[in-house]
């Protein structure tokens, strides 16, 4: 008897079945969907490409701090705030009592009081000469005041109150200081390296594209999705801008993100359907086996990548989450750019996407070669591999023990800037605590004495580490009361409540600032206090990212989980990703301690260590790298998994899966360091240190993860590595049941060719 075969093909996956229909639908509609997308990227770059205007400068501070609802007090009850800005006013003949030095000092006090915006103005000369605002040698003075608004109204306001101060001749000569001509400094100057990043990364990263992808049609093809990815994000950061604050930092995100995905998505398209066009395949059939195959992989890196990013928005901080809106934009527009506008491009050019070739090799890789190599020496000895690897990177890791959250200040500005210039001065001849001023609010004194409250002035002013406290009962160093006037001490105090200005001896966003603030929070008081300040704004930051970076990690380590359990079928595979991806950035954590936190290589990358990181750098840092590991390690165990999946074993799989990706990502993860490197030509420290830990991130994580430590492990697990339970196995459906028909000796020809046709 005949029969129809025993068994049926297996049912290509849902998601395979969509990429494959969209993939026909592409090579359909191609020239349509090429049009769409360029009015999108016109559209959004006209109303999106101006968006850093209208972003937030602040962000730092959470809503609930303690700090934040004493500023919140200070300024709805009593009118006033944290001082912002420094005159360093320095006598250019005699000393700083001398006549003509005091008239212009003292002039310069109302001047500055005069100007719109401005409040709390003293100074040496107001205060009847109080030491405290002079240095020993009598050569300078201060004139202290604060700027109203928020951080944005703030730093738009700062360069014009500076400016109408300007003293270039006469008795004495001013310049500007303070924690709001500093933020303003950072921001502009953050506006500027951003750009010149750009004149840096964008020529030279267009350069080495050439030579990745070997001919110049194909090294076009990262600005299609990266044009797509950026202009879009800032289309969304200005449409959610209007909705909730977003922080303008937010921009350096999406430029690097997303040209650094824009050429880690194309490189593995463009190679795909090299490959497939090579194998004989016609452009439609190669586009659909491509996005089949390929795309699969680019829709799970993004996706991952997504969700990572994602997890910033738990931090109650405009400043993270900023990034998390950014983020999943880039991400996601730069997985769909890669889906559909990419294929478009591939479907319109077909073979042709090889040309003006300049490097061969690019275009056609050998099947064996370098990485294939490697896996299988790896292979031969995993376990020796994996004990060195691991040692070396648990002594890069070491430095992370010891890691401390600090503060943005103006020390993330250059030496060479004039707004850092005047804050050493202060710092060296007056101590930091002048630009650290804590502000110990009271909103209700209830029935205590003026007697009480003075006390209390007195008891602040003998904390170790206090230099002085301004109050409505006097000015208090040590205990001692100074003397100032009546209209300068009227502001601590209203019909309900008083406050007092507590200036740090030393610096106070060191421990000694965290101290004092400790101190005050848990010493006795007649009555409920709140405490303010930039030193209480960095205790209570850090205690709130302290706070939800659990939750953080459990989001992304969790959602990581569960796309690479399904993306795989494997359950070995997305525990493997999460414990290398957590020992290699280990590994990049503890050099940026060494590096950032300790000042080693201080003066090659001119910065200034502070003994501290940014309390939100590491957070950003971690969930950014996080997410690049997951893209590498997608793009790798995917093209195992096929190789796997189509009949080689272990071994084989692993080596092929190497030798067909190894240069993919490497090639990508070089191209995306030299991204975030161009950051290096910033002048702010904490660009810097973003700059080198995601560059450093992604090094290891390319080269000695992906490289070693993965084909070693892999080796180890065996078939354990495609191990997964029941119901995560896709099921090949039982053949359908076939009709099985005799043969017939019928002498009519014509009903033995019937009979032939059913069968």
């Amino acid at each position: 008897m005949s029969r129809f075969p025993r068994h049926a093909k297996p049912t290509p996956p849902p998601v395979e079945r969509v990429l494959r229909a969209l993939a026909r639908g592409t090579t359909a509609h191609r020239k349509a969907i090429l049009v769409v997308a360029a009015l999108f990227v016109a559209v959004a770059a006209f109303f999106g490409g101006n968006v850093s205007s209208r972003l937030s400068r602040g962000g730092f501070d959470a809503p609930s701090e303690q700090s934040v609802h004493a500023a919140d007090i200070l300024a709805a009850q009593f009118h006033t705030g944290a001082d912002n800005i420094i005159l360093l006013v320095h006598a250019t003949t005699g000393t700083v009592d001398s006549a003509a030095v005091a008239a212009a000092g003292t002039a310069l006090t109302k001047e500055l009081a005069a100007q719109p915006h401005m409040a709390n103005v003293m100074s040496y000369w107001s205060l009847d000469s109080a030491s405290i605002l002079r240095t020993a040698n009598r050569a300078d003075a201060l004139v202290v005041g604060r700027i109203t608004g928020t951080q944005d109204q703030i730093t738009r306001r700062e360069p014009a109150i500076a400016a109408a101060l300007a003293r270039p001749d006469g008795p004495v000569t001013v310049e500007v200081g303070g924690f709001g001509p500093a933020f303003h400094e950072v921001d502009a100057v953050v506006e500027h390296d951003l750009l010149r990043a750009e004149e840096i990364a964008v020529p030279l990263t267009l350069l080495l594209l050439l030579f990745v992808f070997g001919s110049l049609a194909a090294a076009a093809m990262p600005l299609t999705i990266g044009a797509v990815a950026v202009v879009g994000t800032l289309l969304e950061l200005r449409l959610i801008n209007d909705v909730t604050p977003v922080s303008i930092f937010a921009v350096n995100l999406t430029t690097v993100l997303g040209l650094g995905l824009a050429i880690d998505y194309s490189l593995f398209i463009v190679s795909r359907f090299r490959e497939e066009l090579h194998a004989g395949r016609d452009t439609a059939s190669a586009l659909e086996e491509t996005l089949a195959h390929a795309g699969r992989t680019v829709a799970g890196s993004a996706l991952t990548m997504a969700a990572a990013a994602g997890a910033l928005l738990v931090f109650p901080l405009v400043f993270l989450r900023s990034f998390a809106y950014s983020g999943i934009a880039v991400v996601l527009l730069a997985g769909l750019a890669a889906l559909i506008v990419l294929p478009a491009v591939l479907a319109l050019l077909g073979p042709r996407i090889n040309s003006l070739t300049v490097w061969h090799r690019s275009i056609r890789p050998p099947l064996d070669g370098f990485w294939s190599k490697t896996a299988r020496v790896v292979m031969r000895r995993p376990v020796l591999c994996i004990v060195s690897v691991v040692a070396v990177l648990a002594v890069l890791a070491a430095p992370l023990v010891h890691i401390r959250l600090g503060s943005l200040d103006d020390r993330v500005l250059p030496p060479s800037d004039q707004v850092r210039q005047v804050d050493d001065t202060l710092r060296a001849q007056f101590g930091q605590g002048q630009t650290d001023a804590l502000q110990v609010v009271a909103p209700r004194v209830g029935d205590t004495t003026p007697a009480q409250r003075a006390s209390y002035a007195v008891q602040l002013s003998r904390l170790p580490d206090v230099q002085r406290v301004d109050s409505a009962s006097g000015i208090y160093a040590h205990g001692v009361r100074l003397g100032a006037p009546a209209s300068y001490l009227s502001q601590f105090s209203n019909a309900t409540g008083t406050w007092y200005s507590v200036v740090p001896k030393g610096d106070g966003l060191s421990l000694s600032g965290e101290r004092l603030v400790q101190a005050i929070r848990d010493g006795p008081a007649p009555f409920a206090i709140l405490v303010g300040g930039q030193p209480a704004d960095l205790v209570d930051s850090t205690a709130i990212i302290d706070h939800y970076l659990p939750l953080a990690l459990l989001l992304v380590t969790g959602t990581t989980f569960l796309i690479l359990l399904f993306l795989f079928r494997s359950v070995f595979i997305p525990v493997k990703a999460l414990l290398l991806n957590i020992v290699s950035l280990s590994a990049a954590f503890g050099v940026m301690v060494w590096i950032f936190q300790e000042g080693h290589f201080s003066g090659l990358l001119d910065f200034t260590p502070t003994g501290t990181l940014i309390d939100t750098m590491p957070a950003l840092i971690f969930c950014v790298a996080f997410g690049l590991s997951n893209d590498y390690e997608v793009f790798l165990v995917s093209r195992m998994k096929e190789l796997h999946d189509g009949g080689l074993g272990n071994d084989a799989a692993v080596a092929g899966g190497i030798q067909q990706t190894g240069r993919i990502i490497t090639a990508a993860a070089l191209l995306m360091s030299i991204v975030f490197l161009s950051l290096l030509s910033s002048g702010i420290a904490f660009i810097k240190l973003f700059a080198v830990g995601l560059a450093l991130a992604v090094l290891l994580d390319a080269f000695i993860v992906r490289g070693v430590l993965v084909p070693a492990i892999m080796k180890l697990a065996g078939r354990a590595n495609w191990w997964a339970p029941s119901f995560l196995r896709r099921r090949t459906p039982p053949p359908r049941p076939r009709r099985i028909y005799p043969v017939v000796t019928d002498r009519t020809s014509d009903r033995a060719e019937q009979i032939s046709a059913l069968r």
